[in-house]
C-alpha cells in the first residue's frame, strides 16, 4: 500500500463495518478505501473490486503475422508419413 492510500483510508471497528455495511460498500465503490479493525489492530481493507476493460474485437490486427507455409508438414517428420 502506498503512502498515499494509507492517508486516504479511513479505519472502523468490526462493530461500526456490520451496522453501515451498504454504506461503506458505496464509500469504497466511490474510490475510498477502508481498513476494518479488530481490538485496535488492522483486520482487513476494503477497495475496490477490479472490473476488467470491455474488448474489442479485432483490436490486435495487423500485430500476428503467419507465414505463408505455416501450415506444411515438417521435412523432419518424412519418416511418419504414409
Amino acid at each position: 500500500m502506498t503512502a498515499m492510500a494509507r492517508q486516504r483510508a479511513t479505519t472502523v471497528s468490526v462493530t461500526e463495518a456490520r451496522t453501515c455495511l451498504d454504506d461503506l460498500l458505496r464509500r469504497v465503490g466511490a474510490g475510498e478505501e477502508i481498513v476494518i479493525t479488530r481490538n485496535h489492530r488492522p483486520a482487513a481493507r476494503l477497495i475496490p473490486a477490479h472490473r476488467p476493460g470491455s474488448r474489442m474485437p479485432g483490436s490486435a490486427r495487423g500485430l500476428i503475422t503467419l507465414a505463408p507455409d505455416f501450415d506444411a508438414p515438417l521435412g523432419d517428420f518424412r519418416s511418419y508419413w504414409r
